[in-house]
């Protein structure tokens, strides 16, 4: 090939390129429906909630770098900005993913309940905030997170249970309103902390992330009947604790939800508008 054929097809390579990434910028038309992603990470937690205007938080990252896939399986390889990452609480199922997240996208807060990990991974956490320059903000029991029609109540943790030695007790329990669509998301709560929420608040709620991977000392018969959720999603991956449990799999199935699970059914994605939830799976149900 000639040096001036060679110059040409690199100029036009240049120009298809810069027409490609104009047409993102112009023409990608902002949400208007709320999305809500249970990511397949494995046996961990996260999701992501993309908001109207393209307003993103992340919930959880799992415990690998498997939640980077997942994140460029749904957002423009130009989109590097997340808006809130929010950590439940400090366990490395949890977080651990969060650490590629924050090396990879630049990130507006992260949030937490101001309980940090013990074990050595968090030092990498904490050394990925500073290096983003993420906003740090701890909340707990009443804070809000609100944009235009759509919050988050943090439910869960209160001051007492932010005494406890058991990190699932510090989680950030957070009720999300959006599209007159009620979801809860609770971490790895087991029994007291479900039971500590059915005398205090109102739980009702449309779309429930299933407590714990699905263990049996969660999802205990009078928190389903109070929050009462249509649909259930277990994030869980192979195992060797049993998640699912039978116990969990039979409290859900007798609230009337309809279950998902992420090992079976891979990223669930909600869409929500109006009141209406669409429902879709990456893995097909086997025929």
């Amino acid at each position: 090939m000639s040096d001036s054929k060679k110059i040409f097809l690199t100029i036009f390579i240049f120009l298809a390129l810069n027409v490609f990434v104009w047409q993102q910028i112009l023409f990608h038309k902002p949400n208007k429906d709320t999305e809500l992603y249970f990511f397949d990470v494995g046996q961990g937690d996260s999701q992501m909630v993309i908001l109207p205007n393209n307003v993103k938080i992340l919930i959880d990252g799992g415990p690998n770098d498997r939640v980077l896939g997942q994140l460029s399986s749904i957002l423009s390889p130009f989109d590097r900005y997340i808006d809130l990452v929010v950590m439940s609480h400090p366990q490395t199922d949890h977080f651990a993913g969060l650490i590629g997240v924050l090396k990879r996208y630049k990130v507006g807060a992260f949030v937490f309940s101001g309980k940090k990990g013990l074990v050595k991974s968090f030092n990498d956490l904490e050394k990925a905030i500073k290096e983003n320059q993420a906003t740090v903000v701890v909340l707990g029991e009443g804070d809000k997170i609100k944009y235009l029609e759509n919050k988050f109540d943090i439910l869960s943790p209160s001051k007492n249970l932010l005494q406890s030695n058991e990190p699932n007790d510090w989680t950030l329990v957070m009720k999300m309103v959006s599209g007159g669509v009620k979801a809860l998301f609770t971490g790895d709560i087991d029994s007291l902390v479900e039971n500590s929420l059915i005398g205090k608040y109102y739980l009702g709620v449309d779309i429930l992330k299933v407590a714990h991977h699905g263990s049996r000392f969660s999802s205990g018969k009078e928190f389903l009947a109070a929050t009462a959720p249509k649909i259930a999603v277990i994030e869980v991956g192979k195992n060797s604790y049993g998640h699912p449990t039978k116990d969990a799999l039979e409290r859900l199935a007798f609230a009337g939800a309809q279950i998902f699970r992420t090992d079976r059914d891979g990223t669930v994605k909600l869409i929500i508008n109006n009141r209406q939830i669409n429902i879709f799976k990456t893995r097909p149900a086997e025929q």
